[in-house]
């Protein structure tokens, strides 16, 4: 582990904590304590159209209620919704050393997650109305994963160029968190496996916006329904509010999220301040 250790809780507030939400907190609170490090609390609200105010508020509920509080990021409250000059600096960081172009194919254009560079040598005029990407050229990313051991990714032929801003002006996702995670610091990314795919896109840019040493990645299990699926917000997945309805205690809940991911062996009560010890030393 990079040390010292600066790990970061990031839910979107387009919805309510569920289970897998508790499981991110277990593995981040639990490695961020065995390893003497601290936990950012981040609001990541980057998606204007579906984040909420009211779930912001009910999120931090819950975590108070788990008993997970982080060491920076609450008072005040780190939102991404507050950094947009943040933002539009690195937006210019990357034209003054990388391509950055207009684009203003929608995704029903694109019809796949690769994008083929549609707009890259078309020099559209950057309007409202259309995005803006970042030439990524071949090659490949490796690094470690925490918990999945070596990984090699290759961004450009597995995604092509960057989306950095949408259409309609909302900053993108591999954006926001990279350039979040330099800013605050942010030493290791605990996260789920379900997210494994977009570490080689981050590591690049990471290094396009002068970022000399990546974060360290931990990819962890997923809690998934019988069909496979992983839990979503969406579908009102076993959220703790309903659990919390239902009588259970915060260390039924933790207790209950952990044994999903065999973190222990059947379900037991694990209180917010224990589950450091479920890691030993790291």
């Amino acid at each position: 582990m990079i040390r010292p250790l600066v790990t970061r809780f990031a839910p979107s507030p387009t919805g309510y904590l569920h289970l897998g939400h508790v499981v991110n907190a277990i593995y981040v609170w639990g490695i961020a304590g065995a390893a003497g490090g601290r936990v950012l609390l981040r609001i990541e609200d980057h998606d204007r159209v579906r984040s909420r105010r009211e779930n912001e508020s009910a999120l931090l509920e819950d975590l108070d209620w788990l008993g997970f509080h982080a060491d920076t990021g609450r008072n005040p409250l780190l939102r991404q919704s507050d950094e947009e000059g943040a933002y539009a600096d690195a937006l210019e960081r990357l034209r003054r050393t990388h391509h950055v172009y207009a684009c203003d194919c929608s995704r029903k254009a694109i019809g796949s997650e690769r994008y083929p560079g549609t707009c890259r040598d078309r020099g559209l005029e950057e309007l409202p109305g259309r995005g803006r990407r970042l030439q990524i050229d071949p090659g490949t990313e490796s690094f470690v994963d925490g918990l999945l051991g070596p990984q090699a990714q290759s961004p450009a032929d597995e995604y092509g160029d960057l989306l950095l801003r949408d259409r309609d002006g909302h900053w993108a996702y591999q954006f926001a968190v990279t350039v979040d995670d330099d800013r605050q610091g942010i030493t290791t990314v605990i996260r789920g496996t379900d997210l494994l795919s977009s570490t080689g896109r981050q590591i690049r840019l990471a290094r396009m916006l002068g970022r000399a040493e990546p974060p360290m990645f931990l990819h962890h299990p997923l809690i998934v329904k019988a069909s496979g699926e992983k839990l979503s917000k969406s579908n009102r997945d076993t959220g703790v509010r309903d659990l919390r309805r239902a009588g259970l205690t915060p260390q039924d809940v933790i207790g209950r999220a952990a044994a999903a991911v065999g973190l222990i062996e059947g379900e037991r009560p694990v209180a917010a301040q224990a589950v450091r010890e479920l890691f030993g030393r790291v």
